[in-house]
């Protein structure tokens, strides 16, 4: 099982915070032979709805030298595990949870605000020290 990113529990607190029930720490999904482990699942009670919302989040830190070298390993790891949810766990919706300064630096400019647009990644946005959600980009 991978390590746990530096932000992992910090973003469980703030999923939690904002009414979340994690169900998954993390979240094991297999695809033929191989396994797959995305952070966190979660789900909630949608009171409007009469049902449940379920998602699972993949956390990323973005702490290499090259953000643009984690920006590229986050869109793929997010895309295989996307594909996988799809099979597995249709019902999921997949976030990449990434600090507010990150949202800033990367996906408020041109190259983010194109992933974003062209819906190649969902974002769970948090303030790290305050341990809460910022925003939800679907």
């Amino acid at each position: 099982m991978p390590a746990k990113d530096i932000y992992h529990q910090t973003v469980r607190n703030a999923l939690e915070k904002d009414g979340w029930k994690i169900t998954n720490d993390p979240l094991t999904i297999r695809i033929g032979k191989k396994d797959m482990y995305i952070d966190l699942g979660a789900e909630k009670l949608i009171a409007a709805e009469k049902g449940e919302s379920k998602i699972a989040v993949e956390i990323k830190s973005f702490v290499s030298r090259s953000e643009m070298n984690d920006l590229e390993n986050a869109i793929g790891q997010f895309i295989v595990y996307h594909d996988a949810l799809a099979i597995r766990e249709p019902e999921r919706i997949l976030f990449l949870a990434v600090t507010h300064k990150i949202y800033l630096d990367i996906f408020e400019e041109p190259l983010g605000k194109l992933l974003l647009k062209n819906q190649r990644v969902k974002l769970l946005v948090f303030e790290p020290k305050k341990e809460e959600v910022i925003k939800w980009i679907k």
